[in-house]
């Protein structure tokens, strides 16, 4: 029987590659570069072998998709940060036998999803960045899943997470389950956001995240799950939070009680509100 046995909401800013850089901003993420090389580090020691990671960088306009990709082995620039994130190598085992069954069990609930075995289809850095600072090795399994479902509802990917906890289960895999995306996610406009690597882009984003993060530390998911949709709109949340949707519905929803713990406080980044979090297991 397989096992979900961690859960955890991470950042994968840009600007960590700027922190390791010679310059005025040197350093300026250790902060979220140590909690990720935390939290690998305790999905190393959950027993985990094969690490999912609900993309936000990963967008589909129809239907979920997930990259059940045997290996995974390339270099990465990105398109959309080529000045911050180019010439990275990566190379990860697959898992897609766990691929293929959370796309089953989901399609099954209803929400048309599918695994694919392209070798032509690239993972996303949502899922590329957080894994190079969780200092996962080459032999970790991992299973790219599209966080970014714009056209698409917080039920579906509710159903969706409830889906994949099942098929979890089913599995013979031990898996971590990692949410990969910021909470509000305005980005500074471009005439200023050279200027604003450090601030949040309005004190009304900052001050809705922080008693998010209040919700979460206390288990208040009730009150949370009632508010995400209108929070993912109004805050512009990273991929519309569907990765967070998706998470909690493998945890339970609404009825989840965990009280989340912050590894990284949180933290303002060209605009957007970041945080490192784990969500404890019962």
């Amino acid at each position: 029987m397989g096992e979900l046995v961690f859960a955890a909401k991470v950042t994968h800013v840009p600007s960590m590659f700027i922190s390791e850089m010679d310059g005025p901003l040197k350093g300026c993420r250790a902060g979220a570069i140590a909690g990720l090389e935390q939290i690998g580090e305790r999905i190393r020691r959950s027993g985990a072998d094969t690490v999912v990671i609900l993309d936000t960088h990963w967008l589909v306009n129809a239907g979920y998709h997930i990259n059940g990709c045997e290996s995974f082995k390339g270099v990465f620039t990105s398109n959309e940060f080529p000045h911050f994130i180019h010439d990275l190598p990566y190379e990860y085992a697959g898992n897609p036998a766990l691929a293929d069954r959370l796309a089953k069990a989901a399609t099954d609930r209803g929400v048309r999803t599918r695994s694919h075995h392209l070798r032509s289809l690239d993972v996303e850095y949502g899922t590329l960045v957080p894994l190079r600072y969780m200092r996962m090795p080459a032999s970790t399994r991992i299973v790219s899943v599209a966080g970014w479902c714009a056209f698409s509802t917080m039920n579906e990917s509710r159903v969706v997470g409830e889906a994949f906890a099942e098929a979890i289960r089913a599995s013979d895999s031990k898996v971590a389950l990692v949410a990969s995306g910021s909470l509000s996610h305005r980005i500074h406009d471009n005439a200023v956001v050279d200027k604003g690597t450090l601030t949040i882009s309005d004190e009304f984003y900052k001050q809705v995240d922080l008693r998010v993060l209040e919700l979460w530390q206390t288990g208040r998911f009730k009150e949370f799950c009632a508010m995400l949709p209108t929070y993912s709109q109004t805050c512009h949340g990273e991929g519309w939070m569907h990765d967070t949707a998706m998470l909690l519905g493998a945890l339970g929803w609404d009825s989840y009680r965990g009280h989340v713990e912050i590894v990284t406080p949180y933290f303002e980044s060209s605009g957007t509100g970041q945080v490192n979090t784990v969500f404890p297991l019962s």
